[in-house]
């Protein structure tokens, strides 16, 4: 079972808040399936895009945990909002979390490299 989309929210706003750095909800979407785009904002003013990473990503064990896969990478702020205005047109249910944090390791949840078959050499 998934954990609902504003509860995941509230634990990533808090573990943000717990390692004294910001955080704020830019656009609320479905509390029970919305799904979670991340942006993540650079003291230089680029930004990350991280977004709910693909089915192929999970197996059996985690089918029900949120997983995120980087997006768009130190691009600029128009750029990230471009890409999140298409993303808005196709499902008006989805949340904008920023960040403003330079380290996001413990926070956002990452596939694990193996997990990926695209990425077996």
């Amino acid at each position: 079972m998934r954990l609902r989309s504003d509860i995941f929210v509230s634990a990533l706003l808090r573990r943000v808040f717990a390692r004294g750095d910001f955080a704020a909800v830019e656009k609320k979407g479905s509390e029970e399936a919305g799904a979670i785009f991340i942006r993540q904002q650079f003291r230089d003013g680029t930004q990350n895009l991280f977004g709910p990473a693909p089915q192929s990503m999970f197996d059996e064990e985690d089918s029900g945990d949120r997983l995120f896969e980087l997006r768009l990478t130190r691009e600029d702020a128009a750029k990230v909002s471009d890409m999140l205005d298409r993303e808005r047109k196709f499902d008006p249910d989805l949340w904008i979390i920023e960040l403003e944090a330079d380290d996001i390791d413990g926070i956002v949840p990452m596939p694990d490299e193996r997990r990926n078959p695209l990425d077996r050499a």
